[in-house]
């Protein structure tokens, strides 16, 4: 069985490598191609997966290649992990923001805008060759912004995708330590967007245990969130929603503390894990490593190939389990368009993942996922046909924007910024900037 990793010049590969070697009676993968377009990179990072797989036994064969059809041709499981424009462009999403007096962040506002324009042209290319060269693969999407990512490969394209995010199986695996139980003791009513989510209830071996989970969360609450105004913030939106909160709201519900917090410090966030990247391929290259070094637990993602291996784990094997991913909505919630892309409790399968019915969230929740996916929406569609109004449009929904004036010059800018990596019919019209 063949499993293609694109994107595997990323510092998370080495999790994901060593995630699998627990995993193999359950998925017996026989060969993994790894593709980058890095070839520095991928040439440290396929080095290190060569020693690691030798450190066991050789279980698999492992095949670096910088040629996309290649690595896809008749793999059966194919993991996007990419990065557009690299880290840089990461840091200049989020100066971007800050310079416009808006957040700045790698997923959410104008950075996620930014970052879903130039990644939805990348992920349908490599969804068309899996049309061609794999067309039974399923592709699992760990691509930032993955919710939006997922609509689009739904909308757009004939593959089975199910897209990912760490956050949620760090939830169940907190729970589980909690209350001493296995994850599969613990089913969420999770509702929401991928960064944008809400549990609104825990069940622990079929009994209602959500309470006792909101009450840990708020003991906890400074592991979550580190700033005191932030904090004072999403405890009265964990208290007054009476569900838990994913970290991403924080932009929503303490806008002013975030923005403050970010305006304050000397780095944004893209330039730590630059710094933190350069160091771990500095390990990652040592001839003498041969297991996934303890400084990787400090970039993030953790429970990643946790996550990638139990939901490929319920697919090959048929589970017909329950796990929290990003999906076609298909109804789930009755509100939503069916091809939606929702973040949401599913039953997970031979035939991928199916979202489970919901009832309708409340309008406190109900009404920011609806703004939200009609930005997400508008964002595939531009990212998709190039059209400047309907990247314009988007960025007018979303609450994190400036005003109609400075989203033009916004547009603007981060279209000129980003052109290499964009739809080139974007620069066949003129700019809906407004004039002053």
């Amino acid at each position: 069985m063949k499993l293609a990793v694109i994107g595997a010049g990323s510092s998370y590969t080495p999790e994901l490598i060593d995630g699998l070697f627990a995993r193999l009676d359950a998925i017996p993968i026989s060969e993994i191609w790894m593709m980058d377009p890095d070839a520095d990179r991928l040439a440290v990072t396929s080095a290190l997966a060569q020693r690691m797989n030798r450190r066991h036994g050789n279980p698999f064969s492992l095949h670096a290649t910088h040629d996309l059809r290649e690595a896809i041709r008749d793999a059966k499981y194919v993991v996007t992990q990419l990065r557009v424009g690299g880290m840089q462009a990461r840091i200049a999403d989020e100066k971007l923001g800050i310079r416009h007096g808006i957040i700045g962040q790698e997923t959410t506002g104008v950075g996620g805008f930014a970052c879903a324009l130039r990644t939805i042209p990348a992920v349908l290319d490599i969804a068309r060759a899996m049309e061609q060269f794999a067309p039974a693969a399923v592709l699992v999407n760990f691509t930032n912004p993955s919710g939006i990512i997922t609509e689009a490969l739904i909308r757009h394209s004939a593959i089975t995708a199910v897209g990912l995010c760490n956050i949620p199986i760090g939830y169940v695996m907190d729970f589980a330590k909690h209350f001493d139980c296995n994850i599969d003791d613990i089913v969420l009513d999770y509702v929401g967007l991928n960064h944008l989510s809400w549990i609104r209830g825990v069940q622990i071996k079929g009994k209602d245990a959500t309470q006792k989970a909101i009450d840990a969360f708020l003991a906890n609450i400074d592991e979550e969130w580190t700033n005191p105004a932030i904090r004072d913030h999403m405890r009265i939106a964990i208290e007054q929603t009476g569900a838990i909160c994913n970290g991403y709201l924080q932009y929503f519900y303490a806008t002013d503390a975030a923005l403050t917090r970010q305006r304050s410090q000397d780095k944004t966030r893209g330039e730590e894990v630059l710094e933190l990247e350069q160091a771990l391929f500095e390990k990652y290259r040592s001839e003498t490593l041969d297991k996934k070094p303890e400084e990787l637990s400090k970039r993030g993602g953790a429970h990643y190939s946790t996550a990638a291996f139990n939901l490929i784990d319920a697919i090959e094997n048929d589970r017909n389990n329950r796990q929290v991913v990003c999906c076609r909505n298909g109804g789930a919630i009755p509100s939503f368009e069916a091809d939606a892309s929702i973040e949401a409790t599913a039953r997970i399968d031979k035939d991928g993942a199916t979202a489970l019915p919901q009832t309708l969230p409340p309008p406190e929740i109900h009404g920011l996922m609806h703004l939200m996916k009609a930005y997400e929406t508008l964002t595939v569609q531009a990212a998709v046909s190039g059209d400047r109004r309907a990247a314009f449009q988007a960025m007018l929904l979303h609450p994190l924007m400036p005003g109609a004036v400075q989203c033009g010059r916004l547009l603007q800018e981060l279209l000129e910024i980003n052109k290499p990596y964009l739809n080139p019919d974007f620069f066949q019209t003129k700019s809906p900037t407004i004039e002053e």
